[in-house]
């Protein structure tokens, strides 16, 4: 039986918590036979991937997640299949990490404005050991915060305590009702527009997918047809975060489409506890999937999908 997982992140991430070894190894525990390590904005764990994952008889796809904009809207796309060595994802980390730590400080700001006391020098405890130390992120910023006794009762934390309506993932959840795109304590970054990064993830011979869709699109499903029209080559139908409903009308609509359809779980680790690897609710089959699947690999591993 063939098990996936496109979709999930190492230390190259800012919010990733296990390093590319540890990630083989837990996808060999559970089972998984395809994955794909798709870091934000960085395509270094793909050089380690590989070997690691052939150790381990796991069919390895090189992949990267891109924040990009489409319609003033923050999005992220998946490219998988790409050329990860190529300087056009050397240039995509490097402008994000130059914005890093301004949207980082002005996060400070708009954090202590809520009435928070969090300093710049805790920030920095907790993100010292990170690949990418001087960006903070939402989830540290709630790790900080929900850590700290003093606000063991605040209100604006209790809905992500243990139990409680937001605590399942609580850092992640405090993220995007805080510091996602039109929230609070939002800082702008710079992204490029989404048809800019499908062309870099094509011209590296890659295939660009839309990950996680109906996080992205909620309140703004019109947009979904434009996008399309971009020239993506798929979409994340089958995600941790899209409900049995939701994953089998985006599969539907990839087929009108002439599109494939992936499955990711977005594992992170600590930032999402409730999300574990394989973990995707994929109703493709197993001939299904090796179909789709060859599609993205390098014509050296199909000998894999026999």
């Amino acid at each position: 039986m063939t098990m996936i997982d496109l979709h999930m992140h190492s230390k190259y991430s800012n919010d990733g918590e296990f390093t590319v070894h540890e990630l083989v190894k837990k996808c060999a525990e559970q089972g998984i036979t395809i994955m794909s390590i798709t870091d934000h904005n960085c395509a270094r764990a793909n050089a380690e991937a590989i070997p690691a994952a052939a150790e381990k008889g796991i069919v390895y796809i090189p992949g990267i997640e891109i924040d990009c904009t489409y319609a003033n809207t923050n999005f992220h796309m998946l490219g998988y299949g790409i050329d990860y060595l190529s300087p056009d994802f050397d240039d995509i980390e490097k402008s994000i990490r130059s914005q890093g730590l301004a949207v980082s400080l002005k996060m400070l700001e708009k954090t202590q404005a809520l009435g928070f006391h969090v300093t710049e020098k805790e920030m920095w405890n907790l993100s010292k050991d990170s690949y990418w130390a001087e960006t903070w992120t939402g989830e540290m910023f709630a790790e900080v915060l929900l850590s700290k006794p003093e606000y063991a009762d605040n209100n604006l934390l209790m809905p992500y305590r243990a139990g409680r309506e937001r605590g399942d993932n609580p850092y992640v959840n405090f993220y995007w009702d805080f510091y996602s795109q039109g929230k609070p304590c939002y800082a702008e970054v710079q992204y490029p527009q989404m048809e800019k990064i499908i062309d870099i993830i094509h011209q590296n011979n890659g295939f660009a997918v839309l990950a996680h869709p109906h996080v992205n699109l909620k309140g703004k499903t019109t947009l979904l047809e434009g996008i399309i029209h971009l020239g993506i080559d798929g979409m994340e139908a089958y995600s941790s975060y899209h409900s049995p409903s939701q994953s089998s009308n985006t599969a539907v609509k990839a087929k009108r489409h002439h599109l494939f359809t992936t499955c990711g779980s977005d594992f992170h680790g600590k930032t999402k506890p409730s999300i574990s690897l394989g973990k995707h609710g994929c109703l493709i089959t197993e001939e299904e999937m090796k179909m789709q699947i060859k599609r993205l690999v390098k014509s050296n591993f199909a000998k894999f999908l026999a």
